[in-house]
């Protein structure tokens, strides 16, 4: 847009100079030939007295006089065709000046000036001088040339002012760019600084509005969702009791995760969306959560291959996001394959984090179950978005494809603290 605008700027100025200059160019150089042409007549005039009186051997010496001052050649035809002063021809110029008129003659290489003399007794003189080329255009060179720096000079000028009116422009411009980008980043309490013209200062205002407005509706939304996970805490704590009260371990281990799962809901909820990113060690947080299905893999029969790197593990995520993006990838495991299909999981140190993959040897999933309410069965669809945000808040990404064996395979990256 500067550049833009220079340009703009550049092409107007050089348009105004253009219309401007040329036609005072040309009225310089016209004024330069007139004020040659005047004097030049005027130097004649001065003899018009001394050839309409005087002999041939008074003018002869007034006129070499005025040749030697004027150092112009000047020519004097006397009516019985004697000629004094400088050599010269009769022109068509001196011909119809011998009529009575006097005038002004472009000729090759210069202007031709001729008087007409009456009252002497062989008839009609001429007084014949000629001006040349450089004497009609002296000064006109110095001239055009100090025009033209004038006009450079304007030019630079109106490219100095349009760089200062653009970058005005640009800046407040730059900076709701940085805002907005700042605010998709989820960065909401950055705030533009009103600034520039009217126009965008109001624009600046418009985006602070829209940031504050959805920090208000991302707040009331984590409060209902903390409240909604509030209400949950009563049914978990009978369901627990009733656990407790059966004196089966499983059934109690799976009522407190319950529980860790609905009061990591609420802590996640209510954290500031500002507050610094939370991390943890991957490698005890899913040793944790596969202990958890190893049970339940030995009920339902199935063969489960755990290849767990030793910790630490840190990785960019808190561990309650953690533990439920892999109990979603383990429950589907569970939940679309049926008994006594083996499965794997498998941690490994990364370039940038960490690497978990879970694979089985089930009927696969289809493509695109990643997306977020896609489902191949029953369930809510939303197991693998819920591991897919997850990896991508920790600056890595989510993957499906098919296993070499058949099944499937789900490798989450998960970037490194």
């Amino acid at each position: 847009m500067r550049s833009r605008l220079t340009l703009l700027v550049l092409a107007t100025t050089s348009l105004v100079m253009i219309a401007f200059l040329v036609p005072l160019a040309l009225f310089v150089r016209q004024v330069a030939q007139d004020r040659a042409t005047v004097r030049a007549t005027a130097d004649l005039q001065g003899l018009v007295t001394l050839v309409g009186t005087g002999d041939e051997q008074q003018i002869g010496f007034g006129v070499e006089q005025l040749a030697a001052k004027s150092g112009r050649p000047v020519t004097v035809f006397l009516g019985d065709g004697s000629v004094l002063g400088t050599a010269s021809s009769r022109t068509p110029a001196v011909e119809l000046a011998a009529r009575g008129a006097s005038l002004t003659a472009a000729a090759p290489g210069g202007r031709e000036i001729v008087v007409a003399v009456q009252g002497r007794r062989e008839g009609t003189a001429v007084i014949r001088t000629f001006v040349p080329a450089s004497e009609t255009g002296r000064g006109v060179t110095r001239s055009w040339l100090v025009l033209a720096g004038l006009g450079v000079l304007l030019v630079l000028l109106g490219l100095v002012v349009a760089d200062r009116l653009a970058r005005s422009l640009i800046r407040p411009i730059t900076a709701l760019s940085e805002v907005s980008h700042r605010l998709a980043g989820a960065e909401l309490t950055a705030r533009a600084e009103p600034d520039g013209p009217p126009e965008l200062r109001e624009v600046a205002g418009a985006l602070n509005h829209l940031a504050g407005r959805i920090q208000e509706l991302l707040k009331q939304e984590r409060e209902q969702v903390a409240d909604l996970s509030h209400r949950l805490r009563t049914p978990l704590t009978a369901l627990r009791l009733e656990a407790e009260a059966l004196g089966n371990p499983r059934l109690t281990a799976a009522a407190d995760s319950l529980e860790r799962a609905v009061s990591g809901v609420i802590r996640q909820a209510r954290r500031r969306s500002d507050a610094a990113p939370a991390n943890c060690d991957a490698a005890a947080v899913i040793a944790d959560r596969v202990a958890f299905w190893a049970v339940l893999a030995e009920d339902t029969g199935r063969e489960l291959a755990a290849t767990l790197q030793p910790g630490p593990l840190p990785v960019a995520l808190p561990a309650e996001d953690l533990a439920a993006a892999v109990d979603a990838l383990l429950g589907n495991v569970f939940a679309h394959t049926p008994d006594g299909t083996p499965f794997a999981v498998r941690l490994a140190p990364s370039e940038d984090g960490a690497l978990l993959v879970v694979a089985d040897r089930g009927p696969g999933l289809p493509a695109g179950l990643e997306r977020r309410g896609a489902s191949g069965g029953d369930s809510t669809g939303l197991g693998l978005d819920i591991a897919r945000r997850a990896a991508l808040a920790s600056g890595g990404h989510l993957s499906i494809y098919a296993g070499p064996d058949g099944g499937a395979v789900i490798e989450m990256r998960l970037g490194g603290s």
